[in-house]
């Protein structure tokens, strides 16, 4: 945790700093070091490199001076308090989960409207609201522990649950007894590990984790060698027995889980965030039965669906770039994949089984299809949905045949269906009463050619009427990675942005998983400055088609998203008049160095490989902030406890960009406390992030807020 500081230390260390009515800002003058690093024959300048100790006092100092200067520029927009208020006005509607059927009961979430985390309820009918089954509201007064995980055994007796604390990856596993609410011994200490999958007979579970980090350095500490375990229970956690570890690979992720019938155990082995694996199965019929090896290259990627007896089902990209579905009987020697349902034109998303039927979420162009599909292949039906949005859900045991999913799109709030999987007919459970008349925004899909011709996909949203003058700002969103892609989704914060008059844009470019394997690779590795490239060209677009214009037009991105703008920014600072880099990967030399950041190689390549270090260097945000550029106005956000991408990524950055900047736009950071890279986030500090991000864009882009 980031630890406050005298004011003493503060003047000490640094020149005053101050918001000017007009003229260039007087940022803090940090300490500009003498580090130089060699990679394969280049000398490579790291002037920030001490800001990677971040609870050192120099840290500190520089923290709460650029925070002071932040919040006092914030402070001078009038128009934030009034979209703060308005934020929380459209933010307060009962949001809700589909219902799951665990056992004789359902539970669903479900949010008031403003409540930090959202609340389980559990009911014996769908028809009722039943009562609150867990709430983390109650863990911590200022909302900031979060549901980090949830698995209840087959007959619902159990509920084994992962809290996590500031937003950090690392979760505290307990077991709670359904019926009577009492907690067992059970508790799985801090860590980032993977989910548990119970045994059938509630007797124990199956979970993943990695060796405990150093004391004190628990949110920069590099995570190797993940290994399965076994929990029995009423024992310790030190009596755990190793089930599966790969020590000839530190990097190698280890996940197990259970059959639904209970009689298999499925190994799964990857490397990095490719979505390529390794299987390895066990027959849980006996405790001594050995590990038997099914796929034992990283090649493709194999996601189990579910099985009859010995016949395994599987989602895989092998021999089909946007996926298909295959079986093998795994105890046949003959070794035969069978094609159950070949590849299409479209990209295979997800399976699941349900009423003995596969239901297949499809990708087309980035929006949903749903296809059903009997376990021999025949086709069934699709399911109807209300437009170009994206659905999901389906879950359910495959004997079920009631079931629910939820559709939603940009200017379409949460609905959730229930579904019969005999009749294909879907009635309507639950809608999100959101203040605002959908009616009058649009969502249109155009296509738009990259750099290299690639055409690309970006879905457009506004109000109706808006005119295509150049006048409108606009937002420009993407993300560009690990094989993620850009779906159409519901945000009260994009509402808020469209009542003020704005345009969104989200990019869907390569990089992600829009159009399966190949648009990945296309956007990894060697070939990433295609996605930088796919972004630039659809700002272009924005404006030649007279949406916005270079003044009006401003650029947001999380995470690999953050790099993404980061690296757009550099290359192209003429185009934007705005960038919005949220919690970014923007150090590409020394990104491995920690927690989880070694296993992006996967993505980006490796510094220590001479040509990926080449490729890196080259758009690595970091390095490359030029100085005497007129860079546009930036605001950098990150937090306290982002223990996914090390904050010191945004500090460096930042440090490096108020260097370089000849303009007069301002290049700022807010930093959040108690909160880590995104998820678990409370309603709360949502809310303040989005008010002060929009207030920033409503002066930089001179927007006319009525």
């Amino acid at each position: 945790m980031f630890k406050r500081i005298s004011a003493f230390l503060l003047v000490f260390a640094f020149l005053a700093s101050g918001v000017p009515a007009q003229g260039k800002f007087d940022y803090p003058k940090p300490r500009r070091g003498d580090q130089v690093d060699e990679y394969h024959g280049t000398k490579v300048a790291d002037p920030y490199r001490w800001m990677e100790d971040t609870d050192s006092a120099e840290t500190q100092s520089w923290i709460e001076a650029e925070n002071k200067l932040t919040d006092a520029y914030l402070a001078t927009i009038p128009e934030r308090e009034k979209i703060k208020n308005r934020l929380t006005e459209i933010w307060n509607y009962e949001r809700y989960s589909s219902p799951s059927k665990i056992g004789n009961y359902y539970i669903y979430s479900k949010n008031d409207g403003l409540q930090n985390q959202s609340v389980l309820y559990k009911t014996n009918s769908i028809n009722d609201e039943g009562s609150v089954f867990f709430d983390p509201n109650k863990i911590k007064a200022d909302g900031t522990a979060a549901l980090n995980g949830s698995s209840f055994t087959d007959d619902g007796r159990l509920w084994a649950y992962g809290v996590s604390i500031a937003g950090s990856d690392r979760t505290e596993w307990k077991v709670m007894d359904v019926a009577t609410g009492r907690l067992l011994p059970d508790t799985l200490s801090p860590n980032r590990q993977g989910g548990v999958s119970w045994l059938s007979d509630n007797s124990g579970f199956f979970y993943s984790r990695f060796p405990d980090a150093t004391a004190g350095a628990e949110l920069k500490s590099q995570n190797f060698y993940q290994k399965l375990y076994f929990h029995k229970l009423g024992t310790p956690q030190s009596d755990d027995q190793v089930v599966y570890e790969r020590p000839d690979n530190k990097e190698y992720f280890v996940g197990g889980d259970v059959s639904e019938d209970g009689n298999w155990l499925i190994i799964t082995v990857g490397k990095g965030t490719e979505r390529m694996n390794m299987v390895y199965f066990k027959s849980l019929s006996r405790s001594d039965s050995p590990i038997v090896p099914l796929i034992t290259d990283l090649k493709n990627s194999w996601s189990f669906i579910g099985n009859d007896g010995p016949v395994f089902y599987f989602r895989t990209d092998k021999d089909a770039a946007r996926g298909k579905v295959v079986s093998r009987n795994v105890l046949d020697r003959s070794m035969i994949w069978r094609d159950v349902i070949p590849e299409s034109a479209d990209t295979l998303n997800g399976v699941q089984f349900i009423n003995n039927q596969f239901v297949l979420n499809y990708m087309k162009d980035a929006y949903t299809k749903i296809k059903i599909y009997e376990t021999n292949g025949s086709f069934v039906r699709d399911v109807e949905l209300p437009g170009i949005g994206s659905a999901g859900g389906f879950g359910g045991k495959r004997s079920d045949f009631e079931t629910f999913y939820t559709y939603s799109s940009y200017n379409a709030p949460p609905t959730i269906y229930q579904y019969d999987m005999r009749t294909g007919k879907s009635k309507l459970f639950r809608q999100a009463k959101v203040k605002f008349d959908p009616t009058k925004y649009e969502v249109k899909q155009v296509f738009y050619s990259s750099k290299d011709g690639t055409k690309v996909p970006m879905f457009i949203t506004y109000k109706k009427g808006t005119k295509l003058n150049g006048k409108n700002p606009t937002i420009l969103y993407g993300y560009g990675g690990f094989n993620i892609a850009q779906t159409p989704g519901f945000s009260v914060s994009r509402i808020a942005w469209m009542e003020m008059g704005g345009v969104y844009a989200v990019a869907c470019i390569r990089g992600g998983s829009e159009y399966g394997k190949t648009w990945w690779e296309g956007g990894s590795r060697l070939k990433k400055q295609n996605v930088f490239d796919d972004f630039i060209a659809a700002g272009e677009y924005l404006i030649n088609s007279k949406y916005t214009s270079k003044k009006k037009l401003a650029i947001q991105g999380g995470s690999n998203g953050g790099l993404l703008v980061g690296a757009v920014l550099n290359q192209r600072p003429d185009l934007f008049a705005a960038a919005l880099p949220a919690v970014g990967v923007m150090d590409m030399l020394r990104f491995t160095k920690f927690t989880i950041g070694w296993a992006w190689t996967s993505d980006y390549g490796s510094p220590d490989d001479p040509t990926d270090f080449k490729a890196m260097y080259a758009y690595s945000p970091y390095h490359n902030a030029k100085p005497g550029t007129k860079y546009p106005a930036t605001l950098v956000t990150t937090a306290d406890h982002d223990d996914r991408v090390f904050p010191a990524h945004s500090f460096k950055y930042t440090a490096a960009m108020q260097f370089a900047q000849k303009g007069n736009a301002p290049v700022l950071i807010r930093i959040e406390t108690k909160a880590g890279h995104g998820a678990g986030k409370p309603t709360s500090k949502q809310i303040q992030e989005l008010a002060d991000i929009y207030g920033f864009l409503v002066k930089n882009l001179d927007m006319k807020v009525k």
